[in-house]
């Protein structure tokens, strides 16, 4: 069933609350509070807390599939390994994308540790979803080599997350593509 106007507008609201105050502690009655709503609410029209964690981690992940289809659709043949995954560091490291990536990496840890209710599936269907944008950047490319690609962009992410360092992380990604 879609989504009512109302569902969507407050799963939005809650999508960018929890950019800043990420999902580990999430608290019903601050968000509905923050987002106008009432705590009530929430569970009406997403079931459970789960439920809406659920609906959070959908709302991020299409938002990255967005990306994906952005790169994939730019080109008429297959750009070639390097190049997408220069653009997706590009992206990646863009300064107003930090909220989002930090609450990819908090929904990625907890899909890890915390690997079924809302979490389950959530770490290993992004890493399906980009090794297929590599994949399909260049077809050719080996499947360890597409993995190394993917490990390094997520470890120059997490590492750009934690310091703040673009320059030093951003000639990392350089240094690895160029081998």
């Amino acid at each position: 069933m879609p989504a009512s106007a109302r569902e969507q507008e407050l799963l939005e609201r809650a999508y960018e609350y929890s950019l800043t105050h990420g999902l580990s502690d999430l608290s019903l009655r601050p968000l509905a509070t923050a987002i106008g709503s009432s705590p009530r609410v929430l569970l009406f029209l997403f079931g459970s807390k789960d439920g809406l964690i659920r609906a959070l981690l959908a709302r991020a992940r299409a938002d990255e599939l967005d990306l994906l289809h952005q790169i994939n659709s730019q080109y008429d043949e297959p750009p070639g390994l390097t190049v997408v995954a220069r653009e997706l560091w590009t992206w990646l490291a863009a300064p107003e994308r930090r909220p989002l990536m930090a609450f990819w990496v908090e929904a990625y840890g907890r899909s890890l540790v915390v690997p079924d209710g809302p979490w389950v599936d959530y770490g290993r269907s992004t890493v399906d979803d980009w090794l297929e944008l590599l994949k399909a950047s260049e077809p050719d490319a080996a499947e360890a080599r597409r993995t190394g690609v993917l490990a390094m962009l997520r470890g120059a992410l997490l590492d750009l997350l934690a310091t703040g360092d673009l320059d030093r992380t951003t000639a990392a990604v350089d240094s690895y593509l160029r081998n």
